[in-house]
């Protein structure tokens, strides 16, 4: 079994490879808006695992995934900051008995 963390990369380039088959490296590079030399690091890493096979062509590099025994591990984290006013709390008169009723 093949641990991917979430959120990553490596991630995304795995389940696109497991979406769409023949799939080239230009191909990701469209969908995953990275430059091709972030996809070939990754695709190398891969290769060298096992993971996936290159298959240069005259014009195109196909990509094959070997294996299909992924685990996705950690959380996924929000990635964007989302910022929490803390204004001052509204404080109450000293000599303040309550609601009056008349």
């Amino acid at each position: 079994m093949i641990e991917i963390v979430n959120g990553t990369r490596e991630e995304q380039i795995i389940k696109l490879l497991q979406k769409i088959y023949p799939i080239t490296i230009s191909d990701i590079e469209k969908k995953l808006h990275v430059s091709r030399k972030m996809i070939l690091r990754v695709l190398q890493k891969f290769q060298v695992k096992g993971i996936v096979q290159l298959e240069p062509l005259s014009n195109k590099t196909y990509i094959r995934l070997l294996r299909n025994d992924f685990s996705f591990v950690g959380k996924k984290r929000q990635r964007k900051f989302i910022k929490h006013h803390l204004g001052k709390k509204k404080q109450e008169p000293e000599d303040y008995d309550g609601i009056m009723y008349s």
